[in-house]
């Protein structure tokens, strides 16, 4: 089974063609060839970017010299009215700093605290599509909203109908539509003392979500000084000393790490989890194999779920087909030749999961889902070299262990309530901005499951 996939552009485009496709989808701006490349260049009037399939390049770039290719500010840029100086924008001492910060709240050991609040999620997520037994769903807004839920309840310890993370969550999905990435300085080298003329919405979108992370950021303080505060991330983020500087995250350095585990947390696990129940749709069979799994009459346990082989390789499937974040980019700090090119200093060097993932040079049936594929020779050998979507190295996504638990949880637990179907003629158009999502939404229709497969 062949899923949507977004059409390539021609080979060659002149530039305001390419700015015009990359506004829309940022995947559709980017030639076919990928697809076999091991690396390809472009060029602007402004810089040269480099994209690298080639898993040995990857590995350079990620692992192996991560100092020389550090995050690279165009992509940030239009970002920044949101993130602030979070982790996922900086650089050097200060990225170091920060992470020796974070890494502690997602140690494997705290998995075990956080799975309650993801597992009471996952039961209201079950309930609120209860009530809609036979209808067509939007299912990437159910999705969103159990992911924020999630997010909510393992970070503050509050539900998503909490009346500040409710605003958070409108109002963020307000930030995303306004497509902040999308910022002039991605394309042209500006002086930092030029304006980045941030879209209006982008700049009160970013604004609200700052002032209610503000809000429940100083109720937190105060609820530590008092003694009074639970034992969840936020607490654990902001009381973790930096183990070389003894210093903890000041009120506007917790502001901006909170958005991002937002984004980061939120955002990339509505992805996934979209994706996953439609190819679960397409695929009944599959479907009904997930919902084995689960066990019916089960209240399933921590031991349960990273037990849960099939639907975890499902999840994995999906994260490959539709990688959340589909690329990202580095800059060269000095010069470097790859594959017998010359990369000047400051060359933007791309790795794109959603090309790698995809590569029919190195991926059986690139483009097909196939959750077996990762008990096969060629799958293990590709999840080794070729599949990166937390990214990989010491920049891999503090959190990823929380998402590969937070994902075959909330599917597995919708699977074994309800059967999704697929709506004729209503395919979802892939796209990606700030994530790759459905330009229209996903819609499915939602059947109660009264026996182990079949619906009522």
């Amino acid at each position: 089974m062949i899923p949507p996939k977004p059409k390539s552009r021609p080979d060659k485009v002149s530039l305001a063609r390419y700015a015009r496709l990359f506004r829309r989808d940022i995947l559709s701006a980017q030639p076919e060839r990928l697809y076999r490349a091991w690396m390809a260049e472009f060029r602007t009037p402004f810089f040269r970017s480099y994209l690298v399939n080639q898993p040995e390049l990857v590995r350079l770039v990620l692992r192996e010299r991560p100092e020389a290719f550090p995050k690279s500010e165009r992509i940030g840029e239009g970002l920044r009215p949101l993130l602030g100086n979070s982790v996922f924008l900086t650089n050097d001492a200060t990225w170091e700093r920060q992470r020796r910060i974070i890494d502690p709240a997602f140690e494997g050991g705290r998995l075990r605290d956080t799975f309650p609040a993801m597992l009471e999620a996952a039961h209201q997520a079950v309930e609120r599509l209860a009530s809609r037994d036979g209808e067509v769903v939007e299912i990437e807004a159910e999705a969103s909203h159990v992911a924020a839920d999630v997010i909510f309840r393992t970070l503050f310890s509050i539900p998503v109908e909490h009346r500040i993370a409710n605003r958070v969550f409108h109002q963020f999905r307000a930030h995303q539509r306004s497509q902040p990435i999308l910022n002039l300085a991605a394309f042209l080298p500006l002086p930092r003392w030029v304006p980045r003329f941030h879209g209006r919405r982008t700049r009160r979108t970013a604004a609200e979500i700052r002032a209610l992370i503000r809000e429940l950021t100083e109720r937190r303080k105060g609820e530590i000084a008092a003694g009074t505060a639970p034992d969840d991330l936020a607490t654990k983020i902001m009381t973790t000393r930096d183990p070389e500087t003894d210093e903890t995250f000041g009120t506007e350095e917790m502001i901006d790490q909170v958005a991002i585990f937002f984004l980061a947390g939120h955002e990339t696990s509505a992805s996934a989890l979209g994706w996953a129940l439609y190819l679960l749709a397409l695929c009944p069979d599959w479907q009904d194999r997930v919902a084995a799994e689960a066990r019916m009459d089960a209240e399933p346990t921590l031991a349960d779920v990273t037990g849960w082989r099939i639907s975890r390789d499902v999840f994995r499937e999906a994260l490959r087909l539709y990688p959340p974040v589909p690329m990202m980019v580095r800059q060269a700090t000095r010069p470097e030749r790859f594959r017998g090119r010359e990369l000047a200093q400051g060359a933007q060097v791309v790795i794109s999961p959603w090309h790698l993932h995809r590569h029919a040079r190195l991926w059986e049936n690139p483009d097909g889902f196939d959750p077996g594929r990762w008990q096969t020779e060629n799958g293990r050998t590709c999840q080794r070299t070729a599949f990166l979507p937390f990214s990989t190295g010491p920049r891999v996504c503090p959190g990823a262990g929380f998402a590969m638990l937070e994902g075959p949880l909330i599917l597995s637990l919708l699977v074994r309530a309800f059967v999704f179907e697929p709506v004729e003629d209503d395919a979802p158009e892939p796209v990606a901005h700030l994530t790759v999502r459905s330009a229209s939404g996903i819609r499915l229709r939602v059947r109660q499951r009264v026996s182990g497969t079949e619906p009522a």
